[in-house]
């Protein structure tokens, strides 16, 4: 089966270039014949809905410290519509980047479509990407409209955006969410207050969205340092949205409630495009708080919640510490490597529920267990693909767990080019490998038809996200009193992985609390950040000076097993 798809791209090209990229009529035809892809967009299940159940209600989200906001499925078009005719004052057209850098509010999801209704290109980033992180992704995008808070968990994003501004010659306009805005910056009450609707009507009518085109850059950090820019289309992600509604028989009668980010691609899926696929509701918090959370997902008889297993944890812990009525939570799932059986089962005990796990990147989806499979499956597999996506395991000989496979991936949920953040370097996922995209991860079958995951196949590190190791190293070494470093990852206990760094130090050492600071001094992203400090004599290396950061992982494992 070739890829998901089939560009021309004699010549290079460049970011601008690569958004202009589409699929090959061939696999528009084939995925959408397996009803992975569609003509429509989510700007049609919006239109449906807004018809058929307008008073129904579409968003919950609840905001720390001030109550919950709802909108209905009426109120949510007409933002939508509102939120378009402001971009597009704002001089934003078809193939134009807008940034969002915004904690789990309404307006996210608000402004996803309306990016969509315009044919613009959205790219969420999460809050915690620092400074020094987003000039680099803002230089990369091009963005002309980047929205950010004003201020969120003690960082001031909107005086640290309006610092980069000068050196980001492409950013014309900066949108502040919150209570203040410079005389040089949008204040968001003017995208919401101002019928921008009717300003534009005639124009915005007269744009066709495009469910084949790239509508969302997803950053990711990759398998090996520089983070990427995961270039989607509206049909790449759907192709992923549908496969959960008709796994788990999703429909309007749901509500849906996730602990991911809604700027990040799971909050995106779960938190907006499922929801609004079937008719249903979305519920979220901008702050994650265990003990809101259950009486939040009570209060609004969420059915279905996907979350990391750190999440699901925190629930457990809670509810053993202060039992109360619990959710009538019917469909439950987390998102890792790697789910420890203990919490299945403290999941299956507590909510009578089983959890389903899913695998996957940013770049190219991934797989997901099934209600037919055996109850505590999710601790024994990753699960399989949906229609329209293959996985093909290689190694050499028979795969097996002491020689399993490296993993990879082709079809409809598959990105159709990654960009360098830093290189530039564009890469045209069906120009290398018949379509095939390395996933970075060993694994063998499950005998179900999906697949177990085992480890890594490079030194990537993280749980649900996952940290630039590079980024760091090379971070961490310009400080005063390391002479080596080797960021490694290790065991969170919740089936992820945190983050050490294994120093030589010719000097006095610095401890945790030195680099930490140092970093952030620099602007680094916190949870980029070491979470322990190893000082060694020196670090294992190969012939070829590379160090050897196997070893460093299982002496790691063994200290961590001796000490606990």
């Amino acid at each position: 089966m070739a890829g998901a798809v089939a560009i021309d791209t004699a010549g290079g090209m460049d970011f601008r270039r690569a958004l202009g990229l589409r699929p090959s009529r061939s696999d528009i035809e084939r995925f959408r014949a397996l009803g992975a892809w569609r003509a429509e967009t989510p700007l049609d299940d919006l239109a449906r809905w807004r018809q058929e159940t307008p008073d129904s209600l579409a968003i919950v989200a609840h905001r720390a410290g001030s109550g919950v906001e709802r909108l209905t499925y009426r109120e949510y078009a007409d933002y939508v519509d509102r939120f378009a005719g402001a971009l597009y004052e704002l001089g934003v057209r078809p193939g134009r980047v807008v940034a969002l850098q915004l904690p789990n509010r309404w307006q996210v999801n608000a402004l996803v479509l309306a990016c969509a209704r315009i044919g613009a290109v959205v790219a969420p980033i999460m809050t915690t990407i620092r400074p020094h992180e987003l000039e680099r992704v803002l230089h990369r995008l091009g963005a002309a409209v980047c929205v950010t808070i004003d201020r969120w968990a003690g960082f001031a994003h909107a005086a640290a955006l309006a610092k980069l501004a000068p050196r980001l010659p492409d950013l014309r306009h900066r949108v502040i969410l919150g209570d203040g805005a410079a005389e040089d910056e949008i204040n968001f009450c003017e995208f919401e207050r101002p019928p921008w609707e009717r300003a534009h009507a005639d124009a915005l009518n007269r744009l066709t969205p495009d469910p084949d085109r790239i509508g969302l850059v997803l950053f990711t950090s990759g398998t090996s340092g520089e983070p990427k820019a995961a270039l989607h289309t509206l049909n790449s992600v759907h192709a992923a949205v549908a496969n959960y509604a008709d796994i788990f028989d999703h429909g309007p009668h749901d509500t849906f409630a996730t602990s991911s980010p809604v700027c990040h691609a799971g909050g995106i899926i779960h938190a907006n495009l499922i929801p609004l696929l079937v008719g249903g509701t979305a519920v979220f918090m901008d702050v994650w708080e265990p003990a809101r959370a259950i009486e939040l997902l009570a209060e609004t008889g969420t059915t279905t919640l996907w979350g990391a297993p750190a999440a699901w944890a925190e629930l457990v812990a809670e509810l053993r510490q202060r039992p109360r009525p619990l959710p009538a939570l019917r469909t439950g799932g987390a998102a890792g490597t790697a789910i420890l059986a203990p919490l299945v089962a403290d999941i299956s005990e507590m909510f009578a529920l089983t959890l389903h796990a899913a695998w996957g990147s940013t770049e190219a989806g991934g797989t997901v267990t099934r209600p037919d499979d055996p109850p505590d499956w999710a601790a024994r597999s990753v699960g399989r693909p949906g229609p329209g996506v293959e996985i093909d395991l290689r190694g050499d000989g028979t795969i097996t767990a002491d020689s399993p496979g490296r993993v990879y991936l082709r079809g409809c949920q598959v990105c159709l080019a990654t960009v360098g953040r830093d290189t530039g370097e564009v890469v045209v996922v069906t120009d290398h490998d018949d379509g095939w995209y390395d996933m970075g991860d060993l694994a063998v079958p499950d005998g179900r038809g999906g697949i177990r995951i085992l480890g890594r196949a490079t030194d990537r590190i993280g749980g649900s996200f996952m940290i630039p190791v590079a980024d760091v190293e090379a971070a961490v070494l310009t400080h005063p009193g390391v002479d080596e470093v080797a960021i490694v990852g290790y065991p969170d206990g919740n089936g992820g992985e945190l983050v050490c760094a294994v120093i030589t130090s010719r000097t006095t050492p610095p401890t945790l609390d030195d680099i930490r600071t140092y970093l952030d001094e620099r602007g680094m992203t916190q949870w980029y950040q070491p979470s322990r400090v190893e000082v060694v004599p020196e670090l294992p290396h190969n012939e070829t000076g590379k160090v050897r950061k196997e070893l460093l992982r299982r002496w790691l494992r063994s200290k961590a097993q001796l000490t606990t």
